[in-house]
């Protein structure tokens, strides 16, 4: 015992002994004799040798398994570099169109092998445009399957060009295809910023070309003309005399129409009340035939009168026939 009253133990000693029970503080201490070695050719050296072999063995099988891990990462890697240096040079070299007309060649390829080629396609309701051309705007050709056709596609395909109203697209399994279509008619001819296009009655532009079929369609002229022609050549119409000496229906400042006759004389109707006012015109051609007369404008924009312009010589004569009816002043006295 030291000068501090504690208990100086030895680290070794009988308190750890082999075969000692407890140790000096009354702790358990290890008991019973050391493992002595298993004797050479008995079991337990076979298992000790047969584990050993089998730790040396794990080894160089979880160095294999490493490098097969890295070797398939690595793999890994290397296609998603390729896949996104091909994507992103297809993307930016516009390559995509043609890329993935490709892939529907092929899947539609794969289902055409199988019985669903479309073999058969029956068309009804075109009449301006015509079977082959009607082909083409649904993109339907000799490679397309039935089996991945997609039917709002292609109807919205047909309805996206001008004579087409509507259209209804049917599959019928395995190799037949129905399309039916509701065109659109040609209206009037509509001029403006120079050009001239057909036009139908919802004010549609259906082509450019006028071709002489269509020479006899009513004329509207200016902006905004092709959305109101419907209405207004409605209001013409119930009067046959008249709308046959029309040339043309001009709207003015997408607020009034003026009517340029095949004789010269221009008609101005009023902003409202244009029913009324072709009524009223009608009326005056076929009772006192103004629309007949040496004249150049009839001006129908007051409701309560219809002012006349007459042409520049008849305005002329009659400045003349006038000033010779008026009295000759009386001379002066000497």
């Amino acid at each position: 015992m030291d000068g501090g009253r504690r208990l100086a133990e030895p680290l070794t000693g009988a308190a750890y002994a082999p075969g000692a029970t407890s140790r000096p503080d009354g702790r358990p201490g290890r008991s019973g004799p050391r493992r002595k070695k298993a004797a050479p050719g008995s079991r337990r050296a076979r298992l000790a040798g047969a584990f050993s072999a089998r730790a040396s063995l794990r080894r160089p099988l979880f160095a294999l398994g490493r490098l097969r891990r890295f070797r398939f990462a690595a793999i890994v890697a290397s296609i998603l570099i390729v896949t996104t240096g091909a994507s992103f040079g297809v993307v930016h070299g516009g390559h995509l169109p043609t890329v993935t007309e490709w892939l529907k060649d092929g899947r539609d390829m794969a289902a055409n092998a199988v019985g669903f080629r479309v073999a058969a396609v029956a068309i009804a309701g075109n009449k301006h445009l015509s079977r082959e051309e009607i082909l083409a705007i649904a993109g339907i050709g000799g490679r397309t399957s039935l089996l991945f056709l997609n039917a709002a596609e292609t109807r919205a395909k047909l309805k996206a060009n001008a004579w087409v109203g509507d259209a209804t697209v049917q599959k019928l399994f395995p190799d037949r295809l129905a399309i039916t279509v509701v065109e659109r008619a040609a209206f009037a001819l509509w001029q403006t910023g120079g050009q001239i296009n057909v036009i139908a009655d919802d004010g549609t532009v259906l082509e450019s070309y006028v071709s002489p079929a269509v020479l006899t369609l009513p004329f509207v002229v200016g902006t905004g003309a092709a959305a109101r022609a419907k209405d207004f050549i409605t209001l013409l119409n119930r009067h046959p005399a008249l709308r046959k000496n029309v040339r043309a229906a001009v709207l003015v400042g997408e607020r009034r129409w003026n009517l340029r006759l095949k004789n010269g004389i221009d008609v101005k109707l009023p902003e409202t009340g244009v029913a009324d006012a072709l009524d009223q015109l009608a009326a005056l051609d076929r009772d006192k035939q103004l629309l007949a007369r040496d004249i150049t404008i009839v001006d129908l924009r007051l409701p309560d009168r219809v002012i006349v312009r007459l042409t520049e010589a008849v305005a002329q004569a009659r400045e003349e026939a006038l000033k010779a009816k008026r009295p000759k002043p009386k001379g002066g006295n000497a």
